[in-house]
């Protein structure tokens, strides 16, 4: 479902990514560790078609990703570590609103299916973004992508700032997505949670892929203390 095929991107003399290769398949979730600069961000701005690589490609569902072309638009969803919503409408209007964009009408019963699915509290729908917490506007997000039907989902460091139980609950959310066939691409800094959900696992270092192993192999111990030496190297 989502694919990184060679991919190359540089900076005038910066390599920000070094021929990275990469692929999910649908009911998968890959976490992408590494430090600051290691090229996570730089992954998922690729396939979300907001830069150009320099060499190699990204597909979606088989389609190449090409920037300023809507072709792969309709099916993937984006959750930025920062969710922009807009603060003077309710969760129930921002979730209309993404999804008319996304040319979906839905009922507002429909609506509230969605964000019951993602885990928000019913006395916030009618509420104003404004008054949210992060986690409760990843929830809307979360039910964007669901309301858009999105068979790929990327993630910028969904769970920075989120305390351990929303961060708990976020990861709940992310495995019934999973249970639904979306397939997962996820930058992050938190070991915990990319053993808690990851069916792979990446560790990334100067836009490097140095290590890759199947969450089931691999104990969170052994996990971190790889994460720790690969950075330190």
């Amino acid at each position: 479902m989502i694919q990184a095929i060679d991919l190359t991107k540089k900076y005038g003399d910066f390599l920000a990514l070094d021929n990275l290769t990469l692929s999910i398949k649908a009911g998968h979730i890959y976490c992408l560790l590494g430090a600051n600069g290691a090229g996570k961000s730089t992954t998922i701005n690729l396939f979300l078609g907001f830069t150009t690589p320099s060499t190699g490609k990204t597909l979606i569902d088989n389609i190449e990703i090409k920037p300023k072309e809507n072709t792969t638009k309709s099916i993937l969803a984006y959750i930025p570590e920062n969710l922009m919503l807009y603060p003077l409408l309710t969760g129930i209007e921002n979730l209309d609103y993404f999804s008319r964009l996304a040319k979906k009408e839905y009922s507002k019963q429909q609506l509230k299916e969605f964000l019951n699915q993602a885990g928000l509290s019913e006395l916030a729908f009618d509420k104003r973004v404004e008054t949210y917490s992060k986690g409760m506007r990843q929830k809307v997000g979360i039910a964007i992508a669901l309301a858009k039907e999105a068979k790929a989902l990327f993630l910028d460091e969904p769970t920075s700032g989120l305390d351990p139980r929303a961060s708990n609950e976020f990861s709940e959310i992310l495995l019934s997505l999973k249970e639904k066939g979306v397939a997962i691409l996820m930058a992050t800094h938190d070991i915990f949670r990319a053993k808690q959900v990851a069916t792979y696992i990446g560790i990334m270092k100067e836009g490097k892929l140095v290590h890759q192993f199947e969450n089931s192999q691999i104990t969170l111990a052994q996990l971190e203390q790889t994460y720790l030496d690969t950075i330190k190297a």
